[in-house]
Formats: C-alpha cells, sequence, structure tokens
C-alpha cells in the first residue's frame, strides 16, 4: 500500500536532479531577462500553471512579464525574451511560439526534459531538468512541474539579487497588500 511519505519521497527525490543544472546556463538566462523589455512565458496544463506563477513573481520584481494568450499581452518584438515549458518539448503550442517568436527575433529559452525535442532544437537558451521516472508515486508530469516550480522559484531569488529587490520590495508590488 502506498503512502503520502512514499509519494513524498519520491518527489523529494527528484529535486536532487537539479543540482546538475548548469549555472552558467540559467544566469545566463537570468540576464537575458533583465535586458529584455518584456518578458513573455507560456506552457500548457500544469507547466502553464508552473509558468503564470513565474509571470506573476516577475511583475512583482517590477517586470513586465505577460503570459502568453492573455488579452492584455503585448505583441513580442526583437527586445523580448519568451520562456517556454514543456516536459516533452513537443507541446504543439509552445512549437507556434517558438516559430513566431523566431520570426521576430525574440530571445527563446526553452525549460524541457529533452535535448531530443523540437523545443529545445528552437531556443536561444535551453535549459534540461532531469527528471526521474514518472510513477503512480509522481503520475505523468509532475516531477517536470514540480521540478520546473523548484527552478523558477530559485531564479526569482538570483533576479531579486541582482535587481537589488528585498522581499519587502515585492510585497509592495503584490495586489494582495493593497
Amino acid at each position: 500500500m502506498t503512502t503520502l511519505n512514499d509519494s513524498f519521497e519520491y518527489i523529494m527525490n527528484n529535486f536532487e536532479n537539479l543540482r546538475e543544472l548548469d549555472e552558467g546556463t540559467v544566469s545566463k538566462v537570468i540576464q537575458t531577462l533583465l535586458d529584455s523589455r518584456h518578458i513573455f512565458v507560456y506552457g500548457v496544463g500544469r507547466s502553464g500553471i508552473v509558468g503564470r506563477m513565474f509571470a506573476m513573481r516577475l511583475v512583482q520584481l517590477g517586470m513586465h512579464a505577460y503570459f502568453v494568450g492573455e488579452t492584455i499581452a503585448p505583441i513580442v518584438t526583437e527586445k523580448d525574451s519568451v520562456i517556454l515549458l514543456s516536459g516533452t518539448g513537443e507541446t504543439q503550442g509552445a512549437l507556434l511560439v517558438a516559430q513566431i517568436c523566431r520570426k521576430v527575433n525574440a530571445k527563446i529559452v526553452s525549460i524541457t526534459s529533452s535535448k531530443d525535442s523540437s523545443i529545445y532544437k528552437a531556443s536561444d537558451f535551453k535549459i534540461v531538468l532531469k527528471t526521474n521516472k514518472s510513477s503512480d508515486l509522481a503520475p505523468l508530469g509532475t516531477l517536470f512541474e514540480s521540478s520546473c516550480h523548484v527552478l523558477l522559484d530559485s531564479m526569482v531569488a538570483l533576479l531579486m539579487n541582482m535587481k537589488g529587490e528585498k522581499e519587502a520590495d515585492l510585497r509592495k508590488r503584490h495586489a494582495i497588500w493593497l
């Protein structure tokens, strides 16, 4: 019989894979975000929910961030960057966004679990999240989505540091505190 602790341990052990990320690549992505006029984030399903959380934190950092497809999102240009979240790297919507971004020379950042994927190949900056095998303890894309969330929240801390921001600064831009 599976217990809550079995699933918890399986998911937590997966996060050890994040220690293998190339910090140089992550630093380049962060600098690209800082240099961008607008930052667009895109993902489908649960990856999209993780992307929306990241876009929200970017706004709280005082950056101009949007989730692709929202009615208030401006048009993407060569001065912008786009972050695509796709576990398989083959999500059709993300591939379409990559094609559009390529046409206007926006910087494309992919976060995926496969170096062999179309989205990986279409990107300027590539972050591959190694994940343990899905199982009944963490079905479908749980391990990718959870790893993506931890990575992006860790990147928020680095962005805060580089921008000289503190939690109090973010709180002033947090809608619930108004």
